[in-house]
């Protein structure tokens, strides 16, 4: 893969092979992202598990103490009292078969979709549109819940999935580069110790293989992970 300038005079503030401290390593990041947009800063956690046996699956959802930086638009499947607290709570649109039937012809604007228990019979029928596009409601990641109001609000705060891809790695962003080192730190804090916590009884040996950050241009910087103990 060919490079541009940028890229390359990023990638000379790195020394190859070198696994950073958490705090420099952000700071790394940070003076690599250099596009004209606000890029995004990514975690990839390579795990020591096999994402094939299901009693080694790692999933979950965390709400990043300073949010993405990006504006999520959520949108909520409920009836009575909990489509009102979803109004309530932001959500830009609130519905039950009449949101379903719009969603099967072909709507996906919006980033996050919550709904309630004896909603999922229904919103289950919408797999085939939402599971290929990671929008599919899991009451592991709090979006299938009876209240949908905090669901709503905690996707807007900045509430974030993590999973494990069928290479074992988790790909999560944890905020923009112009939050800076100190509030990314504490973005990743959060999202290391969950994934820590999330660890399977059946893995074995060593679970963090790998952490790299790296900005949505920029290229990756190895973070060292033994302050979270696994």
């Amino acid at each position: 893969m060919k490079h541009g300038k940028k890229y390359i005079d990023a990638a000379k503030l790195i020394e190859n092979n070198k696994t950073y401290d958490p705090n420099e390593a952000l700071e790394l990041c940070c003076k690599t992202a250099t596009a004209k947009f606000d890029e995004t800063v990514e975690l990839h956690v390579r795990l020591g598990v096999d994402s094939r046996h299901a009693d080694q699956q790692v999933r979950g959802a965390v709400v990043l103490p300073n949010g993405t930086g990006k504006n999520v638009r959520v949108i909520a499947i409920a009836k009575g009292d909990a489509a009102k607290a979803a109004e309530v709570a932001g959500a830009q649109e609130v519905g039950d078969d009449d949101l379903i039937a719009k969603i099967a012809g072909g709507y996906l604007d919006f980033d996050v979709l919550v709904t309630t228990p004896d909603m999922m019979g229904r919103v289950g029928r919408l797999g085939k549109v939402l599971g290929p596009r990671g929008l599919m409601p899991n009451p592991k990641a709090g979006t299938v819940t009876p209240d949908v109001g905090k669901a709503v609000t905690d996707a807007k705060a900045g509430k974030i999935e993590y999973r494990l891809d069928k290479q074992n790695i988790i790909h999560v962003p944890i905020g923009k580069a112009s939050f800076g080192a100190e509030k990314l730190m504490t973005n990743l804090d959060t999202v290391l110790d969950a994934i820590a916590k999330a660890k399977p009884a059946a893995a074995k040996g060593q679970y963090f293989k790998s952490a790299t950050i790296a900005t949505t241009m920029g290229p990756g910087v190895r973070v060292a992970t033994n302050k979270y103990g696994v």
